[in-house]
């Protein structure tokens, strides 16, 4: 382990919905697993996108279908921000904690 130890950023938050971090040299059992939960959360981002690119080509979409898409799109969007504030605190880039 390093001499300072910079806490993670976990890609979920507790069942009160507080922030969660974890310690560490990046090779234990929860940042693997923080590592597969990113993947995931990436992948599902990638696949509303292309989802709501082909809803845009549609002459006809309800504002029920609409709003679902966005309320996913929004989830979908705080997990990659959470991400690229947690990938780029590890860099060494400055930004703020999601609360």
């Amino acid at each position: 382990m390093s001499e300072r130890e910079e806490p993670r950023l976990l890609p979920w938050v507790s069942p009160e919905g507080k922030t969660c971090f974890v310690l560490g040299d990046g090779e234990g059992f929860v940042s693997r697993m923080a590592d597969q939960v990113e993947a995931v959360q990436l992948d599902m981002a990638d696949d509303l996108v292309a989802h709501a690119e082909g809803m845009l080509g549609e002459s006809k979409v309800s504002e029920r279908e609409l709003r679902f898409l966005v309320g996913h799109l929004v989830w979908a969007l705080r997990d990659v921000r959470r991400v690229a504030v947690s990938r780029g605190a590890r860099l060494g880039a400055s930004g703020g904690v999601p609360g």
